[in-house]
C-alpha cells in the first residue's frame, strides 16, 4: 500500500502496490513532514493566508484550531513540552540552581508557555457533548479557567529563580512538578499519530510504549539521586551511591564526577529495578531507598500489565483505533478506484471521523439492555424534543410514545448534504441542535436558500406523508445532532394513531398557510389529507359490514369520524342496520348521539 499527496490539497490517496514492499527510510521522512505540515518546496505563505484561520465575531478575534499557523505553533510548543517533561525530573533530581546556560533556555520555554496560555484563551472549540464548535469568548474563557489554567499558569513560574530568592528552601522546589502536567500535550500528539492511516499503527503504537517506559525510568532514576543528595553531607556515604563501587571505582564523592556519569549510573539503576532483575551491585542502603524501591516496584507491576496488555493488543488487532483505521483505509481505496470529487471526498472522511468520536451513541452500547429499559432511556433523551417539534403539535401522548422508541440518533458536519431534490424520502428528521438549510436551484443554476432548519423543525415529512419527490436540498450549516426515524416505522404508527395522523397533516398544512413552507405544494397536502379520510372512512365501513364491534370501537377511539360516509353515501350507521347489527347499530347511534351533544 502506497499513499501519495493530491495537487489539490491535503488529500492523501492509498494505492496498492506488490506485496512484501516495503516503504523506504525517504517515505518514513515524508510523512513526519507532512504530520508537521512541513514543505520543502513550498513558499512561505502571504499575509492572507496567515489570517484565513482567524475568525471575526461580535466577541472578538477567535483562533479557529485548524488554522495552518496555528497548528505549526502547537507543534512548536510541541517540542518544548517534551523538553520539559523530561528535564523536568532531571532538574529536580540533580540541580539545586540551574547553570547559566540551562537557565536562560529555561526561561525561554517559560515564556513559550506563557504566550501559549494567552493564547488559548481566543481558541475555539468543539462541544463534547453537542460536538459544536464554540466561538464565544466566555465560554472558551470559562471552560479553560476551568480545567488547565491555573497549571499552566503555576508551571510557568520560574522556580529556580524564586528557590533562591526563598532562602534556598527545598520545598519551593517540589512545585517543579507542576510542570509535568505538559506531558499530556505529548499524549494527545499520539492520540493523533494513532488515528492518522498514513502512519504504521504497529510503529506509532510500539513507540508510544517505548516513551512511555523511557519516561518512568527516567523519572525514577532522577528520584533516587535526589534521595541520596537530599541527606546532609556527613551522610551520603549511606546510600545507594555513597557506598556504590564499581570494579576499583568508588563512588564516595559522586558529586565530583561528571554529570552524564551519574545521570547513566542512576538510571541503570532504575531499570533493573523495574525489570526486577536486581543484579545486586546497586541497591537500596537506607531506609528512605528501600520505602521507595516498594513503591516504585509495586507501580512496576502496574506498569508491566499496561505494556504487556498493549502489546497484545497489538497483536489481537481488536482497539477501536484500529478499526477505524481499517475503515478510513478502505473507503480511501473505494474513493479512489470510483474517482469521487474532493469535496465529497472530504464529506465521506469527515463523517467517519465524527461517528469513531461519538461512538457512544452507537445502538450498540445498548444492545445487550432489555427492551423496556431502552425504551425508558430514549424517552429520558428524546421526548423533551419530540414534544416540541411543530410538526407533532396538540398530537396524543401515545403517539409521542411510539415515536421515541424508534428514533435514531445522527451527527452531521457541516456541508454534508443529508436529502437532495427531487429524490424519493425514506427518513424523518427531527432537529436537537444545530442548523440547516432547505435550498432550490435557482433559474440560473445557483442555490437558493428556502429556509433555515433550526431546533425543533423537521424535513423530510413532505417526501413521505404526501408520496411527493422532496421538494428541497437540505444542507448542514453547522455541526447538527439530528433524530431519525424510517418510513416505515412512522407509517406503522400512523395506522394505529389515525387521529395524529389527521392532525400531523394539518400541522403540515398550517405550516405553509403561515409561509414556512412554499405555497405550491399545499394542493399536495390537501389531497393526502382528504386521501387519509376516505380510508379511514372505508376501514370503519368494512368493520360495520364484517360486524367486527371490537375493531370498530377502536377505529373510533383512535379517531375516526363514525359520521364519514363512503363513495356511494353510506354511513356505517347505514351500513350495519342493513345487515341487521343491532348491537353495533345502538353503539353508532349512541356515538352519533354522544357527539352532537357533545360541544353543548
Amino acid at each position: 500500500m502506497r499513499i501519495r499527496k493530491d495537487k489539490a490539497g491535503d488529500e492523501f490517496r492509498v494505492e496498492e502496490l506488490r506485496d512484501r514492499m516495503q516503504a523506504s527510510r525517504a517515505s518514513r521522512l515524508n510523512l513526519i513532514l507532512n504530520e508537521f505540515r512541513i514543505d520543502t518546496n513550498r513558499r512561505l505563505p502571504s499575509a492572507e493566508s496567515v489570517m484565513e484561520g482567524i475568525k471575526g465575531c461580535s466577541e472578538g478575534l477567535i483562533i479557529l484550531p485548524d488554522n495552518r499557523w496555528y497548528e505549526v505553533w502547537t507543534h512548536f510548543i510541541l517540542v518544548w513540552a517534551i523538553y520539559s517533561s523530561f528535564f523536568t525530573p532531571m532538574e529536580f533530581g540533580f540541580f539545586r540552581g540551574l547553570p547559566k546556560k540551562f537557565f536562560f533556555l529555561d526561561i525561554a520555554a517559560q515564556i513559550f508557555f506563557f504566550v501559549d496560555i494567552v493564547l488559548t484563551f481566543f481558541v475555539a472549540y468543539r462541544d463534547s457533548q453537542t460536538y459544536r464548535m464554540v466561538y464565544n469568548r466566555n465560554l472558551i474563557a470559562l471552560r479553560y479557567l476551568k480545567s488547565w489554567f491555573i497549571l499552566d499558569l503555576i508551571g510557568c513560574f520560574p522556580w529556580d529563580a524564586l528557590y533562591k530568592v526563598f532562602g534556598e528552601k527545598e520545598e519551593v522546589r517540589y512545585l517543579l512538578w507542576i510542570r509535568l502536567s505538559r506531558a499530556c500535550r505529548v499524549t494527545d500528539f499520539f492520540h493523533k499519530m494513532e488515528k492518522d492511516i498514513r502512519i504504521n499503527y504497529l510503529f506509532t503504537r510500539i513507540v508510544k510504549l517505548i516513551v512511555v517506559e523511557l519516561y518512568c525510568t527516567h523519572t525514577a532514576a532522577c528520584i533516587f539521586y535526589y534521595l541520596a543528595t537530599s541527606l546532609p553531607a556527613s551522610q551520603e556515604g549511606y546510600t545507594w551511591i555513597g557506598s556504590l563501587k564499581m570494579g576499583d571505582h568508588s563512588f564516595t564523592n559522586f558529586r565530583e564526577i561528571d554529570l552524564a556519569r551519574r545521570y547513566f549510573t542512576s538510571l541503570y539503576f532504575a531499570i533493573v529495578t523495574m525489570a526486577t532483575v536486581g543484579y545486586g551491585d546497586i541497591h537500596a542502603v537506607n531506609t528512605r531507598e528501600m520505602i521507595f524501591v516498594m513503591i516504585y516496584v509495586s507501580f512496576d507491576m502496574i506498569l508491566s500489565a499496561y505494556l504487556v496488555g498493549n502489546m497484545t493488543a497489538l497483536i489481537v488487532k481488536g482497539s477501536n483505533t484500529e478499526r477505524f483505521r481499517d475503515k478510513m483505509t478502505d473507503l480511501i481505496k473505494y474513493m479512489n478506484r470510483n474517482k469521487l470529487e474532493k469535496d465529497l471526498r472530504d464529506q465521506i472522511k469527515g463523517h467517519v471521523r465524527l461517528q469513531y468520536e461519538s461512538r457512544y451513541t452507537d445502538t450498540a452500547v445498548l444492545q445487550d439492555i432489555p427492551v423496556s429499559i431502552r425504551a425508558k432511556i430514549s424517552q429520558n433523551l428524546y421526548k423533551p424534543y419530540i414534544e416540541n417539534v411543530t410538526l407533532f403539535k396538540e398530537c396524543s401522548q401515545e403517539f409521542i410514545d411510539m415515536m421515541v422508541i424508534k428514533l435514531h440518533e445522527e451527527f452531521f458536519l457541516p456541508g454534508e448534504v443529508i436529502m437532495e431534490q427531487g429524490t424519493m424520502a425514506d427518513q424523518l428528521y427531527f432537529v436537537c441542535h444545530g442548523m440547516l438549510e432547505e435550498v432550490t436551484m435557482g433559474q440560473d443554476g445557483s442555490d437558493e436558500t428556502v429556509l433555515f432548519l433550526e431546533p425543533n423543525s423537521s424535513f423530510g415529512e413532505i417526501g413521505i406523508l404526501c408520496n411527493i419527490p422532496q421538494p428541497y436540498t437540505v444542507r448542514v450549516r453547522e455541526l447538527c445532532r439530528l433524530l431519525r426515524i424510517d418510513k416505515q416505522s412512522f407509517s406503522n404508527i400512523l395506522e394505529i394513531c389515525f387521529s395524529d395522523g389527521r392532525k400531523i397533516l394539518n400541522n403540515l398544512l398550517q405550516g405553509k398557510r403561515s409561509g414556512i413552507r412554499v405555497k405550491q405544494l399545499e394542493s399536495n397536502i390537501s389531497f393526502h389529507i382528504s386521501k387519509h379520510e376516505d380510508e379511514l372512512a372505508l376501514r370503519v365501513n368494512s368493520a360495520a359490514h364484517q360486524g367486527d364491534l371490537c375493531h370498530l370501537k377502536d377505529l373510533i377511539r383512535a379517531g375516526a369520524d363514525p359520521k364519514k360516509t363512503d363513495y356511494d353515501g353510506r354511513s356505517p350507521l347505514h351500513i350495519a342496520a342493513s345487515r341487521g347489527y343491532e348491537d353495533i347499530t345502538a353503539f353508532l347511534i349512541e356515538e352519533e348521539i354522544s357527539l352532537e351533544i357533545l360541544p353543548y
